[in-house]
């Protein structure tokens, strides 16, 4: 591998996925980290996309890309961790006992606004997008690492991520590392188990942890007086909205609050709620200091506090964190970056505080009898039902109210759908958030549409929604 080289990752939670990254960064080749749900015709997609010409992934994986191989003549380089290789592949134990003690620097060593890494966005709308970072990318982290997770030196920190996401180097890497804190690595597969890891946060006393709000949702959901929190002193969660019930649930069994920020794979934290901040349930805090934020309206004005605009950063001048655009495909970078804007196509608003309340992806709001309903807040107030597991709101054809709000709903165990618990429901969601914006269709289903990043594909149901409702 050379400077400027494409290079897959198909790793798991474990240190060899450090090492690639830090080898790969230290020659100038670009890491691409992969989730490990990639079948082969994603490989096969992703592979001939990029122009990647290695894939260092696990044995357990490796049949895929064996699988793949014909269909990708750039792929030259393969690398296999455990087990034998195949003809054709090397085997990453002996790279590594081949290796040099040492690798000093050369003259054309990487840096500053060479390309550091990529990283495929996770495709809720269209196809994955490559989003290219430079070598400025991880200083940015810095404020994640010190500032929201709040890592002291000596600390031990816990993000709950998969490696083949922007989210394991915001949580398990450079932040981290900057701050002085050590990152824990639990490499789980299959299923995941809330009391596991309460285990894990215990035994190995945790002291700062990130996850989504849906894992928060399910420890909330066992007696945590079972275990022994004592040690962990900050939380902080991203990735979706965070419920109010959830928020408090957390912070009546630890004493402690959770921070929510907020973020994309294009850029580094832009919004948060920090440790100095009283936290709201539900907002995703204020502007991150370096990120000059905007909530503009389809006309590219200012919106007024309390009306819903796109979230959209200043980039007449540099920004640190910000994505350099999507590699190789200049026309969709230039489609969300004019006009000396940065445009996240994500919704929020503003209350009188100047804390910002996301709304969803400008895609996913419903415009019902002249309100504009964010589907996050819908589903916020339905996931507080106890029937409710995960919900996902979306917008149906209706002629006399244009769109009406529909719910897809996963139900708890011991639950059923019917006339009775949907009419349960929907007054539930009256009583928690304002009426005009309780579903009036309640679909059940055994499981909602996800990417492979775990994030729920509204687009998905929202075409399945067509055909039946035209």
């Amino acid at each position: 591998m050379k400077k400027g080289d494409r290079v897959m990752l198909i790793l798991y939670r474990r240190v060899e996925y450090w090492t690639a990254m830090l080898a790969l960064h230290r020659i100038g080749a670009l890491p691409i980290p992969s989730p490990s749900l990639l079948t082969t015709k994603d490989i096969v997609s992703r592979v001939n996309y990029a122009k990647i010409s290695c894939v260092i992934c696990e044995d357990t994986l490796a049949d895929r890309v064996e699988a793949a191989r014909d269909e990708c003549p750039g792929l030259k380089t393969l690398v296999q961790l455990d087990g034998e290789p195949a003809e054709g592949w090397e085997s990453y134990a002996s790279v590594m006992a081949d290796g040099a003690p040492d690798f000093p620097r050369g003259q054309d060593a990487p840096g500053g606004n060479d390309p550091m890494v990529i990283f495929f966005s996770s495709g809720t709308t269209g196809l994955p997008k490559m989003v290219l970072h430079r070598f400025d990318y991880p200083v940015s982290h810095f404020t994640t690492g010190a500032h929201w997770h709040d890592i002291e030196p000596g600390d031990l920190h816990l993000t709950l991520s998969d490696t083949g996401w922007a989210k394991s180097v915001w949580g398990k890497f450079y932040g981290q590392w900057m701050a002085g804190g050590a990152v824990f690595v639990w490499d789980f597969r299959g299923k995941f188990e809330p009391g596991q890891l309460l285990d894990i946060i215990s035994e190995h006393k945790i002291t700062t942890f990130c996850a989504p709000p849906t894992v928060y949702r399910f420890l909330v959901r066992e007696d945590l007086s079972g275990w022994d929190l004592s040690n962990l002193r900050h939380c902080t969660t991203a990735g979706e909205l965070l419920n109010e019930s959830v928020f408090l649930g957390w912070k009546e069994a630890t004493g402690l609050p959770i921070y929510e920020g907020y973020g994309q794979t294009e850029t580094t934290l832009q919004i948060a709620t920090f440790k100095f901040m009283e936290p709201k349930p539900g907002s995703i805090g204020k502007p991150v200091p370096g990120w000059d934020i905007a909530l503009l309206d389809e006309t590219g004005a200012p919106v007024p506090k309390g009306e819903e605009g796109e979230i959209c950063i200043r980039i007449d001048k540099p920004v640190l964190g910000l994505f350099e655009g999507y590699m190789d495909e200049p026309e969709k970078t230039a489609s969300v970056k004019f006009d000396g804007w940065y445009h996240t196509g994500d919704k929020a608003w503003e209350d009188e505080d100047g804390f910002l309340w996301f709304m969803g992806r400008t895609d996913d709001l419903i415009k019902s009898s002249g309100y504009r309903i964010g589907p996050f807040e819908v589903e916020s107030a339905l996931i507080t039902h106890e029937a409710v597991v995960e919900a996902a709101v979306t917008g149906v054809p209706d002629p006399v109210r244009g769109m009406a709000v529909k719910a897809t709903v996963v139900l708890a165990a011991g639950f059923e759908g019917s006339d009775d618990l949907t009419k349960s429901i929907q007054a539930h969601v009256k009583s928690v958030t304002a009426p005009y914006k309780y579903p009036r269709i309640v679909e059940y289903v055994a499981e909602l549409p996800k990417t492979i990043s775990g994030k729920i594909k509204r687009k998905e149901i929202r075409e399945a929604d067509m055909k039946k409702y035209q």
